[in-house]
């Protein structure tokens, strides 16, 4: 019993594939805390970098919506032409701002789980809407932590607000003091980098969220041992299967090895243990093995060959090396040229012999075997 509660446990990472589906099913770790800072923090820099456009901007439209000249008040199509003119000055001034903000809140989720598309999170779940899972959610162990999350950010962002203010309070004071332009360009300065400052302290909250979202969604995805050896057999197929299917794959290899043996110009065998069956097509190319085997298979091709009268040879050195250094529709090796060679000599003379078109061999060839194509006799 305790062996197989262990095994429900789910102590194990999640495998490729289940992340994979996981994605497909639109979850994966995201961090609302960066996709926020980011917005906020790109934002605060680009008020610095665009305030100075911006301000001329706004002093423009008031400008010219300050000094209008007395007789276009008498003028009813004036007040549609001076309104869109200012519209369009606002929009062109917010314009540069607006986009760096875009571009921020498309590249932030590139930090943490990427870009996802998917279509099955946006399906109804009845889970979504049910009372008792929403109190479940209430009181889980996520809903801790983003209260937790609450009072950080609000214990960061305060305790940064009183160093800013603390840090630029002089300066403010001084303000009281200084001429009406000085005063303004001043006092923009500091709203504008205490804001950036007080984005960029949300950093702190993002860097904790961050770490916390890859653990908090990778351990939602763990398995246990018996979900890994149920998606291995559906992923591979179960082990009887996949043996049944190497075991057929093997017996129509066998059948195409054997087709070919009636077509192969000698056997060389073993003459018990060991059969090779070689097709030379001339020219060139070297003979092809299409055939070889051991022990039972040997004693099928023998068989093969007898009932085609394919010419049979006993070579047991040769037998070996060819058996032992090639595969199904190779080449000998180059070292076995001159011994494959005598060989089918061999075998073309006692075939006119037997025509009645030659003589007969005096002896047999010699084979010679280079060491390092030789077979130990013993080994099977």
């Amino acid at each position: 019993m305790a062996e197989e509660d262990s095994s429900q446990e789910k102590t194990e990472e999640p495998t490729e594939r289940k992340i994979q589906k996981s994605k497909e099913d639109g979850q994966t770790a995201r961090s609302k805390e960066l996709n926020t800072t980011a917005i906020l923090l790109f934002g605060a820099l680009g008020l610095v970098a665009f305030g100075p456009y911006m301000s001329d901007k706004i002093y423009h439209i008031a400008r010219f919506n300050l000094d209008v000249e007395r007789a276009a008040f008498f003028d009813v199509s004036y007040m549609f032409s001076h309104m869109s003119a200012s519209m369009w000055e606002a929009i062109t001034a917010l314009v540069p701002w607006f986009i760096l903000v875009l571009i921020a809140a498309f590249l932030s989720p590139l930090g943490v789980g990427g870009w996802l598309f998917s279509t099955k999170a946006l399906a109804p779940k009845m889970s979504r809407i049910s009372p008792l899972a929403g109190i479940k959610r209430m009181f889980s162990a996520n809903s801790l932590v983003e209260l937790f999350k609450a009072w950080g950010k609000v214990l960061v962002v305060g305790t940064c607000a009183y160093f800013v203010i603390a840090f630029y309070f002089q300066d403010a004071m001084d303000l009281q003091n200084a001429a009406v332009r000085p005063a303004i360009k001043r006092s923009t300065e500091i709203v504008l980098w205490a804001a950036v400052i007080l984005c960029a302290s949300t950093l702190i909250i993002a860097m904790i969220d961050v770490p916390w979202q890859i653990y908090s969604h990778t351990k939602k995805l763990r398995m246990s041992l018996q979900e890994i050896k149920d998606e291995f057999k559906d992923t591979e197929g179960k082990p009887e299967v996949k043996g049944r299917i190497r075991q057929m794959q093997r017996e129509a290899a066998q059948r195409r090895m054997m087709g070919a043996v009636p077509d192969a110009d000698v056997v060389i065998t073993n003459p018990t243990h060991y059969a090779v069956a070689l097709k030379y097509s001339g020219g060139a190319g070297a003979p092809i093995v299409v055939a070889k085997g051991i022990e039972e298979t040997a004693l099928k091709i023998r068989e093969i060959a007898k009932e085609h009268n394919v010419p049979q040879m006993e070579a047991p050195p040769l037998a070996r090396a060819i058996y032992t250094h090639t595969r199904i529709d190779d080449e000998i090796p180059e070292g076995l040229f001159v011994a494959v060679a005598q060989v089918l000599a061999y075998i073309y003379q006692v075939d006119q012999y037997a025509k009645g078109q030659g003589v007969k061999p005096d002896r047999r060839p010699t084979m010679p075997i280079p060491k390092d194509l030789r077979v130990d006799p013993k080994a099977k």
